[in-house]
This record gives structure tokens, C-alpha cells and sequence, in this order.
């Protein structure tokens, strides 16, 4: 746990109960209302107040009241046997100790994930998977509950506060890691340390992870375990020290990384970060691999200020408790080697055909064929090569990455695209002619290309006769 320093309002808040700080460790003792909380919650709610007395919080004296106490103006805050109380506790009011985390993730990535809400993936849960058929106070038009029970789980969502002060049912509960908390601010603590025990050895652990990390178009967290990172955590769990208050790589433990270990946690040379991003070279969710300065510019984030070098040198540092300069190096160039493939390859000529079909299309999203095509080449298929290569997963990189995008591009992709290209051909309309005719030259001008021509059988003379050469010898080998 980080030292406990409280903010003036909290202080101020503490002197009224007749508390006073122990210097930077925590209060004195356990304040009277937190006592009272306590008295009741350890006979209604055992669990919770089990979890809690194994916490740090509680060896600091910081209990019920001194998370959940609410001021008169929030609009979420009711009272609660004569306590002024809010059932969330968000980003802001955790800052009231931990200043300097809740600053570091609320510049991160993480803390914006439910910007997410009105993207494509929002469409597909709220409109095509979805319906309004469920109606709540806060939805009197109905809402998608696979939106409600899908995406906002993890990417966080709005939650709305009724007019009696109690919490929405299709926005609470809701641990999402964006989560835009009533009193203004986005992210939940929560989502990776939960409660109430807080347990920093379960935020360490990958499992915490892949509750959002994992499926057809982020499996981090199964990239992970068929790493050699993964193999080697679990077959070394005990000897991670994962509960270990000071966690520092090579001095605490060098048995195998986490997801924390890469991204967050300390090193011989670096402090924890909350901020996920800062040690990412690549951001490899859009369709277009770019790096994440581009990214956090675009969202107004402060790490539009660190360039990808950077960012690249602060994972180096990681990696070189356990690998020599050279392996470290060497990685990168594979690493940068299949982004540079795919981009080049298959995102920057996809993304153009399929904005030169666009006019041959119906307008509506998801309402062609080719919508779905080109939304799983990117965003499944192509996020599965890029993530696979990043966390040194073969099998993740090769046969649910890059071979499922060059199928799909290929045997679906293309063929629809001159599915379209005939319809505007023998359309009446002399728009969707000329529309015709710029997809067929853009589609040839890619199938020209180097990367493409094997596919209209015009592969190098010399490739070609080394392809064969490479096949016969395979023959010898396996003749038997």
C-alpha cells in the first residue's frame, strides 16, 4: 500500500469525527463511525467485513466511512443511519489518500475506456445484437441489456442516479474500468482491486486481467498463458512473493513477469505507474496500428507529450532484469516486423477498398456483408496478430492471426468487393458506374502489388522457382 496522506478536505472531515492522522501511515485509531459501520456490516455482511480486516486499510484505521463518506452536494449521497453516504466509491474519492495513482490512471488509457459508448462495437450490442427491451427509470425508452451486460462491464458506462439518490439498475453495479462516475470522474479502482480487501497480490495476478483482456479481439490474457511468461508463472506461482509489499523485479522475484510486472509494477530503476500506456510502443487497437502518442493526443491525454521511444525504453528496462540487450533488441525488430506486415499488407489497402465500396453499399452500419468482413479482419483477426506478437504468442500471432486474415481477405473479402464492383457495373445509376470504376482500379492496383500479384498468378519468376525448389526438398525429406 502507498503511505496514507490525506487530502485538506479529508482531514477537515476526520478533525469533525475527533480523529487525527498518525503521521503518514494511517489514523490514530478506527474512527467512531466507522465503529458503528462495523458493529452492523460484521453481522450483515460478514464477508465483506472478513475481506476487510484482511486488509492494509484496515491495519491504517481507514474504514467504512472514511471510503464511502459523501458531501451534502453529491448528487448520489443519501443518508444512512444518520450518515451522510454514497454506495460508489470513484476514482476521486480514493485520490483523497492515493493522490498520486488515481493522477497517473486518470491519464491513462484505462480511465477512458467508456468513450467506447457510440463506437462500432456500441452499435453492434445496442443495434444489431440488441433491442430496448429493457426498460428501467433511468431508460424509460428501453436500453440493449447486451450492451448493459456485455460491453459496459468492462468498458465502464454512465451511471445515472435516480431521483429518490438510488443508482440505476442497468448502470449499477458496474465495475468497469471507465466508468464516469456520478461526482464527475472516470474509472474504477475497483476493477482491478476489489473489494474490500484491496489485495495487491490479487491485482498482480493475470487472472485480474483477463476479466476484460481476453476473446476473439483482445486475448491477452490466453496469449499470456501460452507465452513462455505465462508458462513460467504458472508453474512458479509460489515463488512470486505476489503479496509482497515492496515488488520490485529481480529483487522480490524473478521467476516469471505478470501483466503487472510489464506494464505497472516497479523496477530496479522505475517507480509503480498506473498508467498502462507509458511502456507501449504500439497501440494496436485501431485498424491502422499507430503509436500512442497519436492515440492519447487525439483523446486529450498528457502522454501526447511521451513519444513511442520513450515509452519503448521504459518496457526495455523491464525486459532487461531477465534478458540480455541483444535478445531485447532482437524481439523488437520481430515485433515491428509483423506490425510493418500487417499495416502494409492488409490494414492500409483494406481500409482504402473498403472506403471505395462504401458508395456501392447500403448506408446503413452493419448492413452489408462486407461491414462484418472488414470489422473482424481489423478487429479481431488483425488485433490477434498484432497482440500475439507483442506478448510472444506463436500460435496467437500465425493461425488465429495472420492466416485468418489472409483467408478472410482473400476468399472473403476480396470476392465481395467484386460482388459490388458487378452490381455498379450493371446498376442504372451513373454514380454507382464511376463508383464501380474506382473500386475495380483500386482493387487492381493492390492485387499489383508485390504483396498481392501471387493471388492473379503473376508471382516472380524467381520467387516462384524458389518456392518450388523449397517444396521438393520438403518432399525428400518426407518421403517416407
Amino acid at each position: 500500500m502507498k503511505t496514507l496522506l490525506f487530502g485538506s478536505a479529508v482531514v477537515a472531515t476526520l478533525l469533525t469525527a475527533s480523529i487525527t492522522l498518525a503521521g503518514p501511515f494511517g489514523l490514530t485509531r478506527m474512527s467512531e463511525t466507522t465503529q458503528e459501520c462495523v458493529d452492523c456490516h460484521q453481522k450483515e455482511s460478514p464477508a465483506l467485513y472478513e475481506m476487510w480486516g484482511d486488509s492494509q486499510h484496515y491495519r491504517a484505521n481507514v474504514g467504512c466511512f472514511e471510503c464511502h463518506m459523501a458531501d451534502k452536494g453529491d448528487i448520489d449521497a443519501f443518508k444512512h443511519y444518520g450518515h451522510r453516504i454514497s454506495v460508489i466509491v470513484s476514482p476521486k474519492d480514493c485520490a483523497r489518500c492515493h493522490e498520486a495513482e488515481v493522477e497517473e490512471f486518470s491519464a491513462s488509457h484505462h480511465s477512458k475506456a467508456a468513450r467506447i459508448l457510440g463506437s462500432l462495437d456500441n452499435v453492434l450490442a445496442e443495434v444489431v445484437e440488441g433491442n430496448h427491451g429493457m426498460i428501467t427509470e433511468g431508460f424509460p425508452g428501453g436500453v440493449s441489456a447486451a450492451a448493459v451486460n456485455g460491453c459496459w462491464q468492462c468498458h465502464g458506462n454512465q451511471v445515472k442516479v435516480l431521483e429518490d439518490g438510488s443508482l440505476d439498475p442497468a448502470t449499477w453495479p458496474n465495475s468497469g474500468i471507465g466508468r464516469i462516475n456520478p461526482d464527475g470522474s472516470e474509472g474504477s479502482c475497483m476493477a482491478c482491486h476489489t473489494r474490500h480487501s484491496f489485495s495487491v497480490a490479487q491485482a498482480r495476478h493475470p487472472d485480474t486481467c483477463g476479466k476484460c483482456h481476453m476473446g476473439p479481439d483482445h486475448p491477452q490474457k490466453e496469449i499470456y498463458e501460452e507465452s513462455k511468461h505465462g508458462i513460467l508463472f504458472f508453474s512458479n506461482q509460489d515463488k512470486m512473493a505476489l503479496d509482497s509489499q515492496k515488488w520490485i523485479v529481480g529483487e522480490d522475484y524473478s521467476a516469471a513477469p505478470t501483466c503487472a510486472t510489464c506494464h505497472m509494477s516497479q523496477t530496479p530503476n522505475q517507480p509503480v505507474t498506473h498508467d498502462v500506456g507509458m511502456r507501449i510502443s504500439w497501440n494496436n487497437r485501431p485498424p491502422i496500428s499507430i503509436r500512442p502518442e497519436i492515440s492519447d493526443k487525439n483523446m486529450g491525454l498528457p502522454g501526447a507529450d511521451v513519444n513511442w521511444k520513450t515509452r519503448r525504453n521504459n518496457m526495455k528496462d523491464v525486459c532487461l532484469n531477465c534478458h540480455s540487450g541483444k535478445w531485447v533488441d532482437n524481439f523488437y525488430i520481430q515485433y515491428d516486423g509483423l506490425i510493418d506486415l500487417y499495416n502494409t499488407k492488409f490494414a492500409i489497402p483494406g481500409k482504402r477498398l473498403y472506403g471505395l465500396a462504401k458508395p456501392l453499399m447500403k448506408q446503413i452500419k452493419f448492413g452489408n456483408k462486407l461491414d462484418f468482413t472488414w470489422f473482424e479482419l481489423w478487429h479481431h483477426e488483425g488485433r490477434r496478430a498484432r497482440h500475439g506478437a507483442a506478448m510472444m504468442g506463436p500460435d496467437y500471432t500465425h493461425w488465429h492471426g495472420t492466416y485468418e486474415i489472409a483467408r478472410n481477405f482473400y476468399t472473403e473479402f476480396i470476392p465481395e468487393l467484386e460482388e459490388l464492383i458487378e452490381k455498379g457495373n450493371h446498376s442504372d445509376d451513373p454514380a454507382m458506374n464511376e463508383a464501380a470504376k474506382a473500386l475495380q482500379a483500386g482493387l487492381d492496383e493492390v492485387l499489383e502489388t508485390d504483396d498481392h500479384k501471387w493471388f492473379i498468378g503473376k508471382m516472380d519468376p524467381d520467387e516462384a522457382a524458389a518456392r518450388k525448389a523449397a517444396a521438393d526438398e520438403m518432399k525428400k525429406r518426407y518421403k517416407d
